[in-house]
């Protein structure tokens, strides 16, 4: 039971005051006071007894292309980053994390070089969704923040199941994956239609693992076979996260190997220019990035590069460190 349903059971309210509360939160309400149809005794008791959030703004930072980063705290004192993005089509979409830190040190990732702290409980992903929502509307997610979501699967699943709610349908949610094969299997036996979005980044094992340790476990063939079990399951393109990395994982033959190992049928490949961490690599230049892109839709793979936002405040993708 949450302290707010513990509290509202202390009161002697019926329960679908829970629902109200709810309902005022995932429109934007940013305090109890702001619930008209609550008694005003009620929002005072509340206002008294329940923190409005699992997690304290400690931060907030704005780029020059209306990216928004938040760094919060929880309770314990684990920082917590999250992120709005804004487009020219209109779309407001949030990069949730679902841990502090991250256990899996893949070797670009500022995120992977921190400290892991812990799982993040259901509400402490559902209020990074609410702060922003108290911004303005928000319509996609995307667990691409700190740490491994496949990694705390149940927490993700309650988060996303309350998404809807804050204007974020199923469809419009993504949950990205370095290839945690149960969680791969589980999400695809998931009845929300969540869409599936993998970090692959090199096209051989032997590079794979030396870039993202987490392949040593679940090596690529059995990666894309749990995600071919997952197309199976839901019909949806899987989407390939590719990160370009210059002289590592960016040349012609690696394009080739890629549009070899990838079904057009069943992928589409995302190519993410590096964001610059603290790790000794060196984005690949445009020219490149182009001729791996022409590589794979000679393939047949639908190909496209990510549109770089944030990046002047860390918030890009790779870039979340929660530096204080």
């Amino acid at each position: 039971m949450t302290l707010l349903e513990r509290t509202l059971a202390e009161l002697d309210e019926p329960a679908f005051r829970a629902r109200q509360v709810w309902r005022w939160a995932a429109q934007g309400a940013d305090f109890f006071g702001a619930m008209s149809d609550l008694p005003l005794r009620l929002r005072s008791a509340l206002e008294a007894a329940v923190p409005f959030s699992t997690l304290t703004l400690k931060r907030e930072l704005r780029a020059r292309d209306g990216t928004i980063k938040a760094l919060f705290e929880t309770h314990d004192g684990r920082p917590v980053e999250a992120v709005l993005m804004l487009y020219r089509d209109g779309r407001r979409s949030i990069c949730l994390s679902s841990q502090s830190g991250c256990p899996l040190t893949c070797s670009f990732c500022a995120t992977g070089q921190m400290r892991f702290g812990r799982n993040l409980t259901p509400w402490e992903i559902i209020d990074q969704a609410l702060h922003f929502r108290r911004l303005g509307r928000v319509d996609h997610a995307v667990f691409m923040g700190m740490g491994e979501p496949l990694m705390n699967l149940d927490s993700v699943l309650a988060a996303c199941a309350r998404l809807p709610d804050v204007g974020i349908t199923h469809r419009r949610t993504g949950i990205s994956t370095v290839g945690w094969v149960p969680g791969i299997d589980r999400l695809a036996a998931e009845p929300m239609p969540l869409r599936l979005a993998l970090s692959l980044h090199a096209p051989d094992d032997a590079l794979r693992t030396e870039i993202m340790p987490v392949n040593a476990r679940y090596p690529l063939a059995d990666v894309l076979a749990a995600c071919e079990r997952h197309y199976e399951a839901k019909r949806r393109k899987i989407f390939v996260e590719y990160v370009m990395l210059a002289g590592v994982n960016d040349a012609h033959a690696q394009a080739r190997a890629l549009g070899e190992l990838l079904d057009p049928r069943r992928f589409k490949v995302n190519l993410i220019p590096y964001n610059p961490t603290d790790s000794p690599y060196q984005g690949s230049t445009p020219k490149a990035i182009d001729a791996f892109r022409a590589e794979l839709e000679r393939h047949g793979l639908d190909a496209t590069v990510r549109l770089t936002r944030g990046r002047d405040i860390d918030a890009a993708c790779g870039q979340l460190a929660a530096r204080r």
